[in-house]
């Protein structure tokens, strides 16, 4: 499929208020949009649904894999799920396995072996009714996750740390539905948008010309002479394509990726953040 690179890159906030898809570009927390129950996917780990991060509304640059495919839902272990590294049990891997999905599902996995899962949704998809999650499988034996009883937003703000709290202007409702709306935002200044990321010598594909948020005075690397660019100074911490600030090396990836904070959909990233290339669908989450 033939496509255009990009020319923007666009910084998301997460809003005090919830969503309205007549003006916003998607939501963050609450329940998916346009599928079936039987179609949200299971964690192949415990058995329940995976947790509902974020629904993002794509820009008509980004809509890398066609006009009629305008939006994009994720879907993570939920964080009292993620502790530790994966338990392994076949009988619930196979059982998932055996369930229907949706035609645009992509799973994926992290370096501790949880589940996470994308899903490419048409203009009709992202603006049908919510859907609600099914129920656990009947092997499952984990604890319920918190988030199936108050909705991923109360489950996250009950939990957070102080500094995570400060993202919500007040205590959100305990309920599935309960989301915030996202508004995006073209960036003024990335020269990055278009290119896919790469951590520079350690790159083992050819060079895009992605360049680093960051520099050293006299190229002598060292707290001292650590350096933003003044093109990145405001660049917000989610965004959609761009320049990249993981909290440790550089995934690479393809142009068409999110980067994402734990507070935006309420994760349990230990304190660092995440990385969503939904053109190639790769996963990718580092610790603070």
């Amino acid at each position: 499929m033939a496509f255009a690179l990009p020319s923007r890159a666009y910084d998301l906030q997460m809003l005090d208020r919830p969503a309205d898809r007549a003006r916003d570009h998607g939501w963050v927390y609450g329940l998916p949009p346009g599928i079936a129950s039987e179609q949200w996917p299971l964690d192949r780990v415990t058995g329940y649904p995976l947790m509902h991060g974020f629904t993002l509304l794509l820009p008509q640059d980004y809509r890398v894999h066609g006009e009629d495919i305008v939006a994009v839902s994720f879907f993570a272990t939920a964080p009292d799920h993620n502790d530790g590294g994966a338990p392994d049990d076949p009988e619930i891997r196979e059982a998932v396995a055996a369930r229907p999905t949706h035609a645009r599902l992509a799973r994926m996995t992290d370096i501790l072996d949880y589940d996470y899962a994308a899903l490419l949704l048409t203009k009709a998809e992202y603006e049908g009714a919510f859907a609600m999650p099914p129920a656990q499988l009947t092997l499952a034996t984990a604890d319920r996750p918190r988030w199936l009883d108050v909705g991923g937003a109360s489950a996250f703000h009950e939990a957070a740390a102080p500094y995570a709290k400060k993202m919500f202007a007040s205590a959100p409702r305990a309920d599935l539905a309960e989301n915030r709306a996202i508004a995006l935002t073209p960036r003024a200044n990335d020269p990055n948008a278009g290119k896919a990321p790469q951590d520079g010598a350690a790159s083992r594909v050819a060079p895009s010309g992605y360049q680093p948020f960051y520099y050293y005075v006299g190229g002598v690397p060292g707290r001292d002479n650590f350096r933003l660019h003044d093109w990145a100074r405001d660049h917000a911490q989610n965004h959609l394509g761009g320049t990249m600030r993981p909290c440790q090396s550089v995934p690479e990836m393809s142009p068409f990726y999110i980067e994402f904070e734990e507070y935006f959909g309420g994760y349990n990233f230990g304190g660092g953040n995440a990385q969503l290339d939904f053109k190639e669908m790769k996963f990718d989450w580092a610790c603070g």
